[in-house]
C-alpha cells in the first residue's frame, strides 16, 4: 500500500513542475474513489500554495514523500524480520525429518544407498531449500498482492492502456517460463552428483590407511578429480540458466515498457484523449514497479524449479518404506522369562534364501555359539531377533510372542549386542559406555567398567572417564574400544545377550582381557555368541554349526567332536594353524 501511496504522491509534483493543475476551491466528502482522494489532496495543495507559495509547498510534499518512503521500506523490513523464523524452522523441521527417518529407517535400505548421497541430502538439498524455496517466500506472498493494487491503480488511470499491457505480459512470462523446466532437470543432476562426491570423500577418510598402504594416492585423486570436473560442468550450466533470467526478464520488460510508451502516446496525442502528461508519467511510473516484482515472481519462479529437485530428493527419503513396522496394537515386554525360539524360520535380502527352515530353541540363561563357513547365515540369524530385519517366512518367539506383535523399543531393551566392529562415538568414556542410559550414575558407569576389565586402563587416560576418544574412539587400541563396547553392555544389563564375533578382531593379551570381560558378562545371562575363534565356545552349553542357511550340525563340543562333522573339521583346521 505505502508503494503505491508513495508513487501517486508523485502527482501533484508533476503538476506544479509542468504548471498543469488549476485550483482546486471545493473540498467534496471522503470515499474510497481516486477522483475524490486526488480533488482533496488538489484542495489542500491549493490553499497551501495560495498561502506559502509554489516553492514552499514543494517542499513540504517531498517531505511527505519522504515519509511515505520511509514506512514503505520499515514495513518491508518487519516483514522480513518476522518471515526469517518461518525460514529457519522450516529448515530445522526439514533436517528433524530426515535425521528422524535415518534413525527409523531399516539397516536392509543403507545397503542400497550411498552414505555420502544421504548426508547430501541432510546437508546441501535442505540448504538448498532454505535458499531456493524459503528465500522466495517474501516473494510469493507479498509481489502478487502488490501486483494486484498496481493494476487496480493503473486501470483507474487508463482503462484501455492497461488492457494492452495484460495482452503483452503472457508472452513475455511464456518465454520466460521455457527456461524454468530445463533448470529443474539440471539441478536434480547437480544435487545428485554432489551426493556421489560427499560418498567419495566420506570413503576416502574411512580408507585412508589403505589407500596409502596401496600407493593409491594418485589413483583416488585422479578419480575424485574427474567427479569433480564433471560436477563443476553440471553446475555451470545451472548458472548459466538460472543467470539467464534477470537478463531476459529485464530486455522483456524494456520491450513491454517501449511499447507502452508509444500506444500511450499515441492516446494523449489523440484529440480526445483523457489520459494526461503527469498522469502518463505516474502510469509509466506504477508500471516500472510493477516490472520489479514481477521480476521477482520470475526469480521465485526459477529458484522453486531448482529447489524442487532437492526437495524431492528429501522426499526420496521421507517417504521410504520403514519395512519394520510396529502394530498400533503392539504388545509390552519388561522382561524375558523363559526361552527365545526360531520357529521354521527363512529369509532373503532380494531373491536368495540366506536362511532356510531354521528352527532354534534358546531356553532362559543357557549359552549359545553359532559357528560356520563365512556366508553361512549366522549374522543374519542374530540380526533378526533385535528386529533389525523381518523374517521373510516362519516366526521367532519371545516367551511365546511373535516379535511382530511386541513393541521395537521393548524388545530391543531386552537386548545388549556387543559387535565385531567396535561402534563408539566422538565423546568421553564415560559417554560411551553410559550411551542411550543418560540418567547412569558415574558409579555405576565404574562398576560397569570393572566388570569388562577397562577401569585399569580408563584410570591411566588424561582425564580419565571425562576423556575424549575421538572419532570412532580411535584415540583407543581395538581392545580397549571393545572392552568400553562390553562395559557399555554391563551398563544395559540386558537379560538376553548376543555376540558377534566380539575378539576375533584382537591379539592375544587383548583376547584374553576381553574373554575375560565377556564371561563376567555372560554369567546368569541368555547368550548368543558367534565365532571364529572356536576355543572361546567349548564351554557353550549348545553348539549350533551354520551352513549355506541351514542347520548342519547341533550339540555339545564333545559330541560335534566325536561326530566328525564340519565342526569337527573347523577344530581340525584351527588346532593346526
Amino acid at each position: 500500500m505505502f508503494s503505491l501511496v508513495s508513487l501517486a504522491s508523485l502527482i501533484p509534483v508533476l503538476n506544479i513542475l509542468f504548471k498543469q493543475s488549476e485550483p482546486v476551491t471545493t473540498l467534496v466528502p471522503w470515499s474510497l474513489d481516486t477522483k475524490v482522494v486526488f480533488n482533496n489532496l488538489s484542495y489542500y495543495i491549493s490553499q497551501e500554495i495560495t498561502r506559502n507559495g509554489a516553492t514552499h509547498t514543494l517542499m513540504i510534499i517531498c517531505i511527505g514523500i519522504v515519509v511515505l518512503f520511509f514506512f514503505k521500506n520499515f514495513f518491508r523490513y518487519l516483514a522480513l524480520f518476522y518471515v526469517a523464523v518461518l525460514r529457519n524452522g522450516v529448515v530445522k523441521d526439514l533436517r528433524n525429518a530426515l535425521y528422524h527417518k535415518i534413525l527409523i529407517l531399516p539397516l536392509a535400505y543403507y545397503s542400497d544407498q550411498r552414505k555420502g548421497d544421504i548426508m547430501s541430502r541432510i546437508t546441501n538439498d535442505v540448504q538448498e531449500v532454505e535458499w531456493s524455496i524459503l528465500s522466495s517466500l517474501e516473494m510469493l506472498f507479498r509481489d502478487p498482492i502488490t501486483i494486484v493494487i498496481y493494476l487496480v491503480a493503473m486501470f483507474k488511470i487508463s482503462p484501455e492502456l492497461t488492457m494492452f499491457v495484460l495482452i503483452v505480459l503472457p508472452v513475455a512470462g511464456y518465454l520466460i517460463g521455457l527456461i524454468g523446466r530445463s533448470l529443474r532437470r539440471t539441478s536434480q543432476k547437480g544435487q545428485r552428483k554432489m551426493g556421489e562426491l560427499l560418498s567419495l570423500i566420506e570413503e576416502t577418510i574411512s580408507g585412508l590407511r589403505i589407500i596409502k598402504g596401496f600407493n593409491a594416492i594418485n589413483y583416488s585423486y585422479r578419480n575424485f578429480d574427474e567427479n569433480n570436473r564433471g560436477f563443476m560442468r553440471l553446475m555451470v550450466r545451472l548458472f548459466r540458466k538460472r543467470d539467464l533470467a534477470s537478463p531476459i526478464s529485464e530486455f522483456l520488460g524494456i520491450a513491454v515498457t517501449a511499447l507502452i510508451l508509444w500506444y500511450g502516446g499515441k492516446l494523449i496525442l489523440s484529440s480526445e484523449a483523457s489520459l494526461t502528461a503527469p498522469k502518463f508519467i505516474l502510469y509509466i511510473g506504477i508500471f516500472s514497479q510493477i516490472i520489479v516484482p514481477a521480476k521477482a515472481i520470475t526469480t521465485a519462479f526459477y529458484n522453486i524449479e531448482k529447489g524442487s529437485a532437492s526437495i524431492d530428493r528429501i522426499n526420496q527419503v521421507l517417504e521410504a518404506g520403514e519395512v519394520i513396522v510396529e502394530k498400533p496394537d503392539a504388545l509390552e515386554i519388561r522382561e524375558f522369562k523363559k526361552s527365545v525360539e526360531y520357529r521354521n524360520v527363512l529369509f532373503k535380502y532380494e531373491k536368495d534364501y540366506v536362511l532356510n527352515d531354521v528352527s532354534i530353541t534358546i531356553p532362559k540363561g543357557k549359552m549359545i555359539a553359532l559357528v560356520g563357513p563365512s556366508g553361512g547365515g549366522k549374522s543374519t540369524l542374530v540380526d533378526l531377533l533385535p528386529r533389525f530385519y523381518d523374517v521373510t517366512e516362519g516366526g521367532i518367539y519371545i516367551d511365546g510372542n511373535d516379535l511382530r506383535d511386541l513393541k521395537i523399543d521393548h524388545l530391543r531393551g531386552l537386548m545388549g549386542i556387543v559387535s565385531q566392529e567396535t561402534i563408539l562415538f566422538n565423546g568421553t568414556v564415560a559417554e560411551n559406555i553410559a550411551f542411550g542410559m543418560n540418567e547412569s550414575r558415574i558409579e555405576d558407569i565404574i562398576h560397569a567398567a570393572k566388570v569388562a576389565n577397562a577401569h585399569e586402563f580408563i584410570e591411566k587416560l588424561e582425564n580419565g572417564y571425562e576423556t575424549n576418544i575421538g572419532d570412532r574412539g580411535v584415540k583407543l587400541s581395538g581392545g580397549q574400544r571393545q572392552r568400553i563396547s562390553i562395559a557399555r553392555a554391563v551398563l544395559k544389563n540386558p537379560p538376553i545377550l548376543i555376540l558377534d564375533e566380539a575378539t576375533s578382531a584382537l591379539d592375544t593379551e587383548s583376547e584374553r582381557l576381553v574373554q575375560e570381560a565377556l564371561l563376567n558378562l555372560m554369567k546368569n545371562r541368555t547368550s548368543i555368541v558367534i565365532a571364529h575363534r572356536l576355543s572361546t565356545i567349548q564351554h557353550a552349553d549348545e553348539i549350533i554349526v551354520i551352513n549355506e542357511g541351514k542347520i548342519a550340525e547341533q550339540g555339545s563340543h564333545n559330541e560335534l567332536l566325536a561326530a566328525k562333522g564340519i565342526y569337527s573339521h573347523l577344530c581340525e583346521m584351527q588346532s593346526f594353524s
